[in-house]
Order: C-alpha cells, then structure tokens, then sequence
C-alpha cells in the first residue's frame, strides 16, 4: 500500500500522517510506502516504519502532479488548498492552486491508467445563503465566494472522473476545524480557533463577529478521523453522489465562550476581546450555520458530541491536559 498525502506540511496533513505512522495500514493492508507532498518541504518523520518520501512542489506547476503520481499511489489525499480568506483577496492565486491544482491532479491520475482511492478535501463554502434551516444532503450548490465555488469545482470534477472510471473518488465537505493548533492562517474562520487557543494558552484573542454568529466545528482528531474513514470506505455504499458534507457540532459564538467558560473558567474566557471587524462578518454571515449531514452519518463519519469535548480535545492533543489560568 502507497500513500500520498498532498498538503502534508499542514496542520491535518501532519496528523494524518500521525494517524498512519501509529496505524501502520489503511484499507485493511499494511502500508509500505508515505509520500509526503506540499509547496513546502513536509518534516520526515523521526518513526519510519515504512519508507517515507517528501517532496517540496507546486501542484499548480505543469508536470509536479504527474511526478507525484508516477509510481501509482493506491491512495491519495487531496488536502492542498488556499483558504478561504485568502482565495478572497488573492482571485489569481486562489484559481490556480484550488482549481488548475486539482484538474492537473485528476488528469495525472486519468493519463496513468489505473484505479486508486482519492480523497479530496471540500468545504461547506460550496453552500450558500439563503438558507432555511439545517442545510440537507439534497441542498444546491451556490458558492458565495471564490473559494467556495473552487472546491464546487473540484467536487463537480471528482464525480465525473469518478464517473467515468479514472479514479476512485471521495470529496469530503468539512465543517470549520476547530481548536487548530499553532499560529493563525489566512481563513476568514481562523477566530474560531483563535477565541479558544489563545485564552487557554494565556493570551489575549480577538472576536471580530457578533455572539450571535451561528456555525457547524469539528476538531482536527475527528478531521483525520473523517480521512481515514474516506479511505477505507467501500465505494459502492456512495453511488454517483460522492460528495458528502460531513457532521459537526452546530454552536453560535456566544455558545462557544460559554463552553470555554465551563470547561477553563471564567478568567480564561475573559481573555476574549472584540473587535469587529466587517470583512470577516460578511464572509461568515454566508456560511450555513448547521449541516444536518445525515448521509455521512449513517455511512459511520462521527464527530465530538459537544462543543465542550472539542475544547477537551484541544487540551488533550496540544496542551498536554494544562490551562493557562
């Protein structure tokens, strides 16, 4: 078994790659080969139970998506992409490495001829206002941003190369991931992560929306677990639809304060400040505030129950069980 995991070097590239070092199989055989991929180069692991290669390339740059592809992986997680806020600011940039990126990917994949599981990374951006209710899995497509209709793309791509028998393919709708470890990224979501990181490290974070913003989270453990389990599924459990938006626990900004509050105390909280900030609230105000992700469900993707165990699972993985009081 060859894996390859393009956007290693990321946050849930480097967990998965976690996850597989530890699990040593996917699809019920051992894995032989990791391949590691980003416009970075991705950090060799110390534990090499299998032999591991890492490459640093642009997917968007003609003929880095046909080297990657060479040998034939057996399975093949998309996760490359340029997140939402900058996608926003960047139309040029966002165009080439989410889209021109993933159809260079797909054709290598077509011109090689062969069948491997690819899993690819979407986003509940491909929805769109108005919205009535929990979005449910019938929902149309209506992007409302750049980044949104950029992963629409792809997933409209990975069904009918799916279709037409170039590939195996899974396109995963995540939610917002939430506690992400480490330091801020371009999304417009980022603050979701921030309001909980910083507080509970000690530091001071900024809230640039209303408490009243409402929004669907999953934390990077149940992220890699929907990966994994992308992976492993059979595929004609899927049928044409191949695109699924994937569970998560529906909570509004004020609900999330309030969690922290229960689980790291009132001083911890008070570490929020708010700041609005107009860009960020019109960008989120767009997304859909619950995604009622039945099929997922009933295919076997869980998610934390509680936007209280997500902030445990955040102090669990990254923080070693300590808070900064």
């Amino acid at each position: 078994m060859h894996v390859l995991i393009i956007g290693a070097a990321g946050m849930i590239g480097r967990k998965l790659t976690e996850r597989l070092l530890k699990e040593r199989k996917l699809r019920g055989q051992p894995i032989e080969k990791l391949t590691l991929q980003d416009i970075v180069q991705p950090q060799e692991p110390r534990d090499k139970p299998f032999e591991i290669e890492t490459r640093a390339g642009d997917l968007s740059v003609p003929g880095e998506a046909g080297a990657l592809v060479a040998d034939n992986p057996d399975v093949i997680f998309h996760l490359a992409a340029i997140v939402s806020g900058e996608a926003e600011a960047d139309f040029e940039k966002g165009y080439r490495i989410n889209f021109d990126g993933t159809r260079f990917l797909f054709d290598a994949i077509r011109a090689r001829k062969y069948m491997p599981r690819v899993v690819f990374t979407s986003s509940i951006a491909v929805y769109g206002a108005p919205f009535n209710g929990p979005v449910k899995d019938d929902f149309h497509l209506t992007p409302l941003t750049s980044y949104g209709t950029q992963k629409a793309i792809g997933e409209l791509l990975l069904a009918d190369y799916t279709r037409r028998g170039f590939f195996d393919g899974i396109g995963l709708r995540l939610p917002t991931i939430c506690v992400r470890p480490g330091k801020p990224n371009k999304a417009a979501s980022g603050f979701y992560s921030s309001i909980i990181r910083e507080p509970l490290a000690g530091q001071e974070a900024i809230l640039p929306v209303p408490d009243t913003i409402r929004h669907g989270h999953a934390s990077p453990r149940s992220a890699v677990g929907f990966l994994i389990h992308a992976a492993n599924i059979d595929g004609a459990k899927l049928g044409p639809r191949r695109n699924l938006a994937m569970p998560s626990v529906s909570v509004t900004v004020a609900e999330q304060i309030e969690a922290l509050k229960r689980v790291a105390g009132e001083n911890v909280a008070s570490r929020i400040k708010r700041v609005p900030d107009p860009v960020i609230a019109a960008i989120v105000t767009d997304w859909a505030e619950e995604v009622e992700a039945k099929r997922a469900r009933e295919l076997g993707f869980e998610v934390e129950k509680t936007f209280d165990d997500i902030i445990r699972v955040h102090i669990e993985d990254e923080l070693g069980g300590k808070i900064v009081n």
